[in-house]
This record gives C-alpha cells, structure tokens and sequence, in this order.
C-alpha cells in the first residue's frame, strides 16, 4: 500500500499537500510501499519536512504591505530543504546513474567548419 496524507500528518489538508509537493520532487513515491524500508525511510523524511513547517500566523509571515494590504506566508515548497530533496530523491534514483549526458550529440561541429578543430601542442 502507498504512502497516503495519514501516515504523515494528522492534518489532511498539510499532508496532503506536502505529498502532492514531494511526487514532484521524487515521482516514485505512489509505488513505495509504506511497510517496506524505503517507504519507512520517505515517511520519516515526510514527517521532518512537516515538524520544519510553522504553524500558520506571524511566524510564517514572509512580507507584509501596509498601503497595498498585502501580505506574504511560506509556501509548503519553502519547508523542503536540499538535504530533504536530495534524501527522497536518492529514494528513486536507486541504480540510476546521474551526472551522464542523455541522448546523442552529433560528432560534426558547425565551428568545427569555421575554425579547424585538433589536437594542440
């Protein structure tokens, strides 16, 4: 069975909007199972970026306007640091080898036409 908004938080509306937020930062998460060791793991990691999001009022107050009656909050992608990106992330890039270029690139240079390429001395 998948991870679902109650295994995270008691909050539905939250929970369910930090999972909507982490599918797009690591799309495997629908296909681990909650009772496996990954989906324990995304689960945990889930449950941090939680504890790290304020509770509504002053102090998630990014900005406020005082002519213009405008006012600012955190957005739930704010409470996503790069330790937890990159720990839900590793979730599914499990045999994935990163940092390879994808697809193919033409051995002809147009500027290879203009200036000679070669080998220097």
């Amino acid at each position: 069975m998948s991870i679902t908004h109650g295994d995270i938080s008691s909050d539905e509306s939250l929970g369910r909007r930090v999972l909507v937020r982490a599918r797009i930062i690591a799309p495997c998460l629908d296909s681990l199972d909650k009772d496996s060791e990954a989906g324990k793991d995304a689960i945990a990691i889930l449950k941090g970026v939680i504890a790290e999001i304020p509770a509504a009022g002053s102090r998630r107050t990014r900005s406020l306007s005082r002519n213009g009656t405008s006012m600012s909050v955190d957005v739930i992608d704010a409470a996503f640091d790069s330790d937890s990106r990159l720990s839900l992330q590793s979730l599914c890039d499990q045999g994935n080898p990163t940092g390879l270029p994808r697809g193919r690139f033409p051995k002809d240079r147009p500027l290879g036409r203009v200036w000679p390429e070669g080998k220097y001395s």
